[in-house]
C-alpha cells in the first residue's frame, strides 16, 4: 500500500513539475512552492530529472530563500543514523546560483553607454547584494545543520567552502557555525579541524568573535594566535592614527554598526576611537594574563605529577618500609638495655607510694 502510495506521489509531483512556466531568475513561481515540490519529490522518490528541475529552479532564485526554504529533510528510508537534511541537494543548489551568468540579463534589455555598470566587486553592485544575502543564507542553514551529529566532516567542509572570499564582509556567523560543529563532533580528526577553521578569514572577525576565539579551547592553536596577531595589527593601525583600510576599512559605509567594534571608522570621533583602543588594549592584556595563568597552573600540576610518580614507585616504598624496621629495631634495642634500672627505679616508687597511703590511711 505504501509502495503504491508513493507511486502516486510521484506521478503527482512529476506532472506538476512539468506544468511549470520556463525557468527564469524573475520567475513568478514562489520558492515557498518549489521548497515545497523539491522537498516531496526526494519523498516520493522522484526521477533525477525532476529533481534537478527543482533544485535549479531554486538555485535561479535562491537570494529571494529563507531558512525553511533549504531545510529539506534527508530520505533515510528508516535509517536511525542517517542524517537529517540533504545536504548533498542544497550543495548543488549553491553551485547553480554561483555559476549563473549574466548574459541572460544582457539579451533582456539594451543597456546605453551612459548607463552606470556595476562592478561585481562593488558594494553597490545587484549581484553582490544578492550574493551577500545568500551568504547569511548559508552560514545560518549551516549553524543549523551542525547540530546534526551523523552529519559527515566533509559534506560540512565542502559547504563551507563553497562560496569565494569576497562573498562574506563579515565572517561571524560562519565562525558560530564551525565552533557549533566542533562542539557536537569533538572526535574529528585534526587534519578536518584544520581544513575546517581554515575556511575563516580572522581578518573579517569582529571584535567580540575575536575575543571568543583568542579562548576557545575547541579550535586548532594556529588559528588562536592568528587571531590574536591580527588583533594586535588592527590596535596598532588604530593608534598610528589610520582608518585601517586592511580591516573593514571599505565596508564601514555599508555597515555603520560596525563602527563600535573599536575597528577605526571614519564615523567616529578621535576621542572615542582612542578610547575603543585603550579598551582594547586592555583586553588584551587580560587575556595575556589569563593565558600566564594558565600556564602557571599547568606546571604546577605537572610538577605534582611528577611527585606523585615518585611516591608510587616501587623503591621508594621498599626504602621507607626498610627505615621504618630499623627505628623499631633501634628502639627495642634501647629499651633492652635500660630495663634493669627502669624496673628497680619503679619497684621503688610504687613501695613508697604504698606506704604513704597506709601512713594516711591510719
Amino acid at each position: 500500500m505504501d509502495l503504491e502510495l508513493q507511486k502516486k506521489q510521484r506521478v503527482i509531483v512529476e506532472t506538476i513539475v512539468s506544468l511549470l512556466p520556463t525557468q527564469s531568475r524573475k520567475s513568478t513561481v514562489p520558492m515557498a512552492f518549489l521548497s515545497s515540490l523539491l522537498k516531496s519529490a526526494i519523498t516520493a522518490s522522484a526521477s533525477t530529472s525532476c529533481r534537478s528541475d527543482l533544485e535549479r529552479r531554486i538555485g535561479l532564485q535562491l537570494d529571494q530563500a529563507i531558512l525553511e526554504d533549504i531545510l529539506i529533510p534527508a530520505n533515510s528510508h528508516g535509517n536511525n543514523h542517517s542524517q537529517m537534511y540533504d545536504t548533498d541537494s542544497i550543495l548543488r543548489i549553491f553551485s547553480i546560483f554561483l555559476n549563473l551568468d549574466d548574459d541572460e540579463d544582457e539579451d533582456n534589455h539594451l543597456r546605453d553607454e551612459g548607463e552606470m555598470v556595476y562592478d561585481f566587486d562593488s558594494p553597490g553592485s545587484p549581484k553582490q547584494s544578492s550574493i551577500l544575502k545568500v551568504s547569511k543564507l548559508l552560514d545560518n542553514y549551516l549553524a543549523e545543520v551542525a547540530l546534526d551529529s551523523n552529519l559527515m566532516p566533509s559534506k560540512f567542509i565542502a559547504l563551507a567552502e563553497l562560496l569565494p572570499d569576497h562573498a562574506r564582509i563579515v565572517n561571524d556567523g560562519l565562525y558560530r557555525a564551525v565552533d557549533l560543529f566542533l562542539k557536537v563532533h569533538p572526535n574529528i580528526k585534526d587534519s578536518e579541524r584544520y581544513r575546517l577553521c581554515k575556511t575563516i578569514d580572522c581578518q573579517k572577525l569582529s571584535q567580540e568573535a575575536c575575543s571568543h576565539a583568542a579562548q576557545n579551547e575547541r579550535l586548532p592553536v594556529q588559528m588562536a594566535v592568528q587571531v590574536l596577531y591580527f588583533e594586535q595589527i588592527r590596535l596598532r593601525n588604530a593608534m598610528n592614527g589610520g582608518h585601517n583600510q586592511l580591516f573593514f576599512g571599505s565596508i564601514n559605509g555599508q555597515f555603520p554598526q560596525r563602527s563600535s567594534s573599536g575597528a577605526g571608522s571614519g564615523c567616529i570621533s578621535p576621542r572615542d576611537n582612542y578610547a575603543s583602543v585603550r579598551r582594547e588594549n586592555r583586553e588584551l592584556k587580560l587575556e595575556v594574563a589569563r593565558m600566564r595563568m594558565r600556564l602557571t597552573d599547568l606546571e604546577k600540576d605537572h610538577v605534582s605529577m611528577k611527585q606523585e610518580l615518585v611516591k608510587s614507585h616501587p623503591a621508594n616504598k621498599l626504602f621507607k618500609s626498610f627505615t621504618k624496621k630499623l627505628c623499631k629495631l633501634n628502639v627495642l634495642f634501647r629499651l633492652k638495655d635500660f630495663r634493669p634500672i627502669g624496673s628497680k627505679a619503679h619497684s621503688e616508687t610504687r613501695f613508697l607510694f604504698q606506704k604513704r597511703r597506709r601512713h594516711s590511711v591510719s
